[in-house]
């Protein structure tokens, strides 16, 4: 360090001169400039990054949003037609019961109507068959009959002996065969 002496020394420690205010001057339009500068060329950019960054964040918290809501729509959607189709599988079940009760009652009339139909068909052959019978029985008497005609005639024997016959024969065959 400098000795200074007592007078002079202080004076221009303190004192302003014109070098010191143009030094001063010059700093401070420097720094300012240095600061335009650097705002242009560093903080501008940086700024406009951040904002990008901020814009792009808005945006996806943006899309987040109407992504989150489309979801919920869809679940609602999805819920609802799910709903729509548990009633229309009711819908169809219940349909489908209700036409197999019908197939089923008409199944059943069907059966009953044919059964019916089966026992008038067995109740007319067994008129039929009964008919036929009675019809064999009659030939049957009319064989016995002339066959007993041809042993009157050949035999010549008196009335008294055909009535006989007759009575005797009609006896065996009952009263039943001539009742049918």
């Amino acid at each position: 360090m400098i000795l200074l002496t007592q007078g002079a020394s202080l004076d221009r420690l303190f004192d302003l001169d014109w070098q010191l205010l143009a030094d001063a001057s010059l700093m401070i339009v420097a720094v300012f400039v240095l600061f335009i500068v650097m705002g242009n060329l560093l903080f501008n950019p940086a700024r406009e990054m951040l904002n990008n960054r901020k814009e792009k964040i808005r945006g996806e918290l943006e899309s987040a949003a109407n992504d989150m809501e489309e979801a919920r729509r869809l679940k609602e959607e999805y819920e609802t037609r799910l709903k729509e189709i548990d009633r229309e599988a009711e819908s169809i079940l219940s349909e489908a019961r209700r036409k197999a009760l019908n197939n089923e009652s008409q199944i059943v009339a069907r059966a009953k109507e044919e059964a019916n139909h089966i026992l008038e068909r067995a109740r007319v052959e067994a008129e039929l068959e009964k008919q036929k019978l009675s019809d064999e029985v009659k030939r049957e008497i009319v064989s016995v009959a002339s066959i007993m005609a041809g042993k009157i005639v050949t035999a010549s024997i008196d009335t008294t002996v055909q009535d006989q016959l007759i009575e005797d024969t009609l006896k065996e065959m009952g009263d039943k065969t001539w009742l049918k």
